[in-house]
């Protein structure tokens, strides 16, 4: 089966499309650095023909609330119709747990856009809401710090390790197409400080990290529950600790 991977050469990209070409599919990396621009829509077509499944990873290269409204409002657009040109018969894309719930965020409206678009578009598809990835907690302490304190709410996390995303996103592009949601995260709930203090402390870094009720996420309020997946989701069973360990060795 050929699946092609948008956003094939990223983070989770490119462990889907190893994951899939081990189990014999034909899966094809597709970004800008391979010549498919799915903002301009050059090589969809031509990377398309053939192609049963799409999955798509891809982020906007811009945060910013106009640049990445813009980004995942276009793209996906265009990529939905070239599949629809090109038969495709499944729409895979990876998405937030709690993106309907983060709607003050800029970034969180966007995915909520391209989710809307995916729903609307009368193909065949599948939503996987994945919790945050281990590999980014340094990132987000840097974006939650504030002369040198790193701030964030008393909210709970149920990150995941990457292969896990990767995995989770696997198994929605090779069964049958939900033409719904399903969510995934890791084994532990736990605090966001704990967490990003566990995070520097294995980095070396300093900095002092603490819990402000009046911090949001992503530029959102959030709650105790308002990042955790619900009780039907899948959990992947890589724990933070024993990740950051095998990071170590």
């Amino acid at each position: 089966m050929k699946v092609v991977v948008i956003g094939g050469t990223g983070l989770i990209g490119s462990k889907v499309v190893g994951r899939l070409q081990a189990e014999g599919h034909e899966a094809v990396p597709a970004a800008p650095n391979t010549g498919v621009n799915t903002l301009t829509g050059e090589g969809l077509a031509e990377v398309l023909d053939g192609a049963s499944v799409v999955v798509d990873v891809s982020n906007s290269p811009s945060f910013a609330d106009d640049a990445v409204m813009e980004f995942f409002r276009t793209s996906t657009t265009n990529l939905l119709k070239a599949e629809s040109d090109a038969g495709v018969a499944h729409h895979v894309a990876l998405s937030v747990v709690g993106t309907d719930r983060l709607q003050e965020s800029g970034y969180f409206r966007a995915k909520q856009v391209q989710e809307d678009l995916i729903r609307d578009s009368g193909l065949p598809y599948s939503i996987v809401h994945a919790t945050q990835f281990f590999e980014f907690m340094k990132g987000l302490a840097d974006l939650s710090t504030v002369d040198g304190t790193v701030r964030v709410p008393p909210a709970k996390f149920q990150p995941m390790a990457s292969d896990d995303v990767a995995a989770a996103v696997c198994r929605a592009a090779v069964a049958q197409p939900l033409d719904g949601m399903v969510e995934v995260g890791g084994p532990e709930a736990l605090f966001l400080a704990e967490l990003l203090r566990t995070a520097l402390s294995a980095a070396g870094d300093p900095r002092e990290i603490v819990t402000d009720p009046e911090a949001g996420y992503s530029g959102a309020p959030v709650d105790e529950s308002t990042l955790l997946p619900g009780p039907d989701a899948e959990l992947a069973t890589t724990r933070y600790e024993d990740w950051l360990a095998a990071q170590q060795q």
